[in-house]
């Protein structure tokens, strides 16, 4: 290996396998060119497969709430719940005649509903100027909900829907605003997604270029990129479609663009290490195919144990317990071992065929010099490879990280679906004037049902409930037995049977948002009080409705988000441990990993809810977030630590940080910068969970790079020394400095600069990305 440190033992079979690649790299580049359209002939896309069908799994069958929404329809004969209205509105007035029309209109179609329309069960109308129900205004809102069987699918009944408002609710005199509700939200959301995709791979496309050609100032180094990243996409769409037929594998349409970024991502970093390998071996002198050996023997190992490091972390999420998150393990672990094979394969192929000519027209010159040895360290690196400077990197690094930390102990999850669209979306504009006209929890209201032997007829105890229920905080209205004069017969609140009672629960907030959510989890818990207080023994009560049922998955995500960061974090630190052949590094490597995590959330959460006023953040986005952020920043590790244990085997520890930081963090830098824009063009989709999502991810692994990996990390190995590789002895070879070897820098050559000016457009990107994320989302009224 020419003297030039590896990325660990140098083994028979690390050097077989890079002869191997590059004696066969004709055969190799040729096959998986030709497996790509293969597969594009004869496999479906996720979309053809049937897959991508979204988050539906959240509303599993046994869910609490689902079983609830159940019970009261088979104690009532008919629901009170729908998840699709058709809303009319004029803030100056609705006419009488508008309003009656709306009730006639609805009566009518119960009574003769037309063919096209059939698959609509029935109609249901509620107006604010008829004192039907609690309203904020009176005379301006007509919400008409719409019922349907539960074999129409999402799509069938947004249509339905529509074609019944231009039926019945088209004429300019009408008003009519639109549809909304959870169903017509989620199929706008889908479409948003489906339209948008391209644009995503568009933008992290020409991401990738730009950085790749700036880092290597090179056309065809960021061509060879792109196609690697463009190959593997193409085979993971054809092999996810053909496992959704095959084996009922499901993509959610809400990682489809993640599961692109991630992969153009991580090929562009692996990729990156290649050609920085390449370019330092061409420079040293070495010959187009031994280059190309000595650089896949290099980092080949290297690339092979962060992939799988990431692929494991993802693979942690088979331990949540809500449904599609358990898809989403196997989706990433997927996308990361197609990428990863045909980084250590194709890229190391390509870069033999290619030789100089792959860093075009920058080609790398031939030298004597090590390229790494002969540059003197950055007064940066210098500082924090003596134990004093070390103590105070870590504790201003520490610090830092700490204070962006904080706010996450705020952090909310919310459910949003109308709300998370574009202002200009239908759907959310319409709940936006149900809200107004009537109170926001209109459009998803909650059953709160009752059920015990004789319950409907002790009407005093049940007015006092209700009277409970409306004076909690966040309740904006209750309709139940109190408003029932009649006898038990009407069946509409009281069972005809006696033994159950229902009570219909407007919240004064977004039915998804974290406020509603926080407010029915309270209810839940004060229950039994409020049935006491009520004098009602001897009743069982459930919540249904989608605040129940978000309030049910959001639960279940903070417990799954402990337990799976818990798995993510011990999966990395034992990859860490077999890598390194260490136990100490690895404890405080994934410690510092999970810092950087915390302060990510942290700062997701003061930047939309602190400053966006949201009411919290999208539930999943941490939960993803985390995740990723844990196995990609025991990727970025592997690449960083494994440097500086190379160079320690050759020389003392502290000698080996400054030469290893300067050459692992150039190739760092870039790969990050590179993989924080794929993420941050997610912001793209102008809907708030990618725009949160964008920023957690995008923000926390530049904190990962800037902060963890070139600061933090060589700081607490100064600090700790040669027991970071305890029990093992790779720190301990080498005889320890002197005083004056440790403050005697390599002999200086013509200085070269490892800034990377990118790193400036990266993270001016990330913060216009948030910027435009806050500019166009309006504060929320709490």
């Amino acid at each position: 290996m020419d003297g030039r440190p590896t990325a660990g033992p140098e083994v028979r079979i690390t050097r077989l396998y890079a002869a191997a690649v590059v004696r066969l790299r004709w055969a190799i580049a040729i096959g998986w060119i030709s497996l790509a359209a293969v597969l594009s002939l004869f496999l479906p896309t996720l979309e053809q497969s049937g897959g991508a069908g979204g988050f539906q799994g959240f509303a599993e069958p046994d869910n609490p709430a689902i079983q609830a929404e159940i019970r009261s329809f088979q104690k009532f004969g008919f629901p009170v719940l729908t998840r699709t209205a058709v809303v009319q509105r004029n803030p100056d007035g609705l006419s009488t005649g508008t309003q009656l029309r709306a009730v006639s209109d609805a009566i009518d179609f119960n009574l003769n509903r037309p063919d096209e329309l059939r698959r609509i069960e029935f109609a249901l109308p509620i107006i604010n100027g008829l004192d039907m129900v609690p309203a904020a205004e009176r005379d301006t809102t007509a919400i008409t909900y719409l019922f349907f069987r539960p074999e129409v699918s999402f799509t069938a009944q947004t249509e339905l829907a529509h074609r019944y408002a231009e039926r019945y609710a088209g004429e300019p005199r009408d008003h009519l605003v639109g549809v909304t509700g959870v169903i017509p939200g989620r199929t706008a959301q889908l479409g948003i997604l489906h339209n948008d995709l391209h644009k995503v791979e568009i933008a992290t496309i020409g991401l990738i270029f730009l950085i790749v050609a700036l880092n290597y100032r090179s056309i065809v180094a960021p061509l060879l990129t792109m196609a690697t990243a463009g190959l593997a996409l193409s085979i993971i769409v054809r092999a996810a479609g053909w496992a959704g037929q095959e084996f009922g594998f499901d993509v959610p349409s809400e990682i489809e663009p993640v599961i692109v970024a991630l992969l153009l991502g991580i090929v562009t970093d692996y990729s990156i290490f290649f050609l920085s390998g390449m370019r330092e071996r061409l420079t040293a002198g070495d010959h187009r195919l031994e280059a190309a050996r000595n650089s896949t023997a290099e980092f080949a190992p290297i690339v092979l144990v962060a992939g799988l490091t990431v692929a494991a972390g993802s693979l942690a999420v088979l331990m949540a317990r809500v449904g599609p998150f358990r898809t989403f393990g196997p989706g990433m672990a997927l996308t990361i071992l197609i990428g990863l094979a045909v980084a250590v394969t194709f890229v190391p192929a390509c870069l033999a065929i290619l030789g100089r000519t792959a860093f075009w027209p920058r080609s790398p010159k031939g030298r004597t010099a090590s390229p790494d040895e002969d540059r003197p360290p950055s007064p940066l690196v210098k500082t924090i490879t003596r134990r004093g400077g070390a103590l105070a990197a870590v504790f201003l690094a520490g610090g830092a990280l700490v204070m962006a930390a904080a706010p996450a102990r705020d952090l909310n999850l919310g459910f949003g679906v109308t709300q998370s669209l574009p202002e200009a979306a239908e759907t959310k504009r319409a709940a936006d004037a149900a809200g107004m006209g009537f109170f926001p929890g209109v459009t998803s209201p909650t059953v709160l049902l009752l059920e015990g032997p004789n319950v409907a007829e002790r009407r005093a105890e049940l007015a006092r409930l209700q009277e409970s229920l409306s004076a909690r905080a966040g309740v904006a209205a209750v309709a139940g037995p109190a408003d029932q004069p009649s006898p038990i017969s009407l069946g509409v609140v009281l069972a005809t049977s006696g033994d159950a009672a229902r009570y219909v629960l407007i919240f004064a907030d977004d039915p998804l948002g974290a406020a509603a959510i926080d407010q029915l989890h309270e209810l839940q818990q004060d229950m039994p009080e409020l049935l006491a207080d009520a004098g009602i023994t001897g009743a069982r009560a459930s919540l249904a409705g989608d605040t129940a049922l978000a309030e049910t998955t959001v639960t279940q995500t903070e417990e799954d988000l402990l337990r799976i960061i818990v798995v993510a974090t011990a999966l990395g630190f034992v990859l860490l441990v077999l890598f390194l052949r260490a136990l100490v590094a690895p404890i405080f490597l994934m410690a510092a990993n999970l810092l950087a995590v915390a302060a990510s959330l942290g700062l997701t959460t003061f930047v939309f809810q602190t400053i966006a006023g949201q009411s919290g953040i999208t539930f999943y986005v941490p939960f993803a977030a985390a995740v990723l952020l844990i196995a990609l920043g025991a990727d970025y590790s592997i690449f960083g630590v494994g440097y500086i244990w190379a160079e320690a085997r050759q020389r003392p520890l502290a000698q080996a940080i400054r030469i290893a930081v300067p050459r692992s963090t150039k190739a760092i830098t870039a790969a990050g910068i590179a993989l924080a824009l794929s993420f941050a063009s997610l912001a793209i989709v102008p809907l708030n969970p990618f725009r949160e999502f964008a920023f957690a991810m995008g923000i926390g692994i530049l904190i990962d790079v800037f902060i963890v990996r070139s600061i933090l990390v060589p700081s607490i190995i100064t600090m700790i020394g040669p027991a970071s590789g305890w029990p093992g002895r790779a720190l301990s070879r080498a005889a320890p400095p002197t005083p004056d070897e440790a403050d005697q820098a390599p002999p200086a050559t013509p200085q070269t600069t490892d800034e990377h000016p990118v790193g400036v457009l990266a993270f001016v990107t990330i913060a216009a990305l948030a910027a435009y994320a806050l500019w166009t989302r309006k504060p929320r009224r709490l």
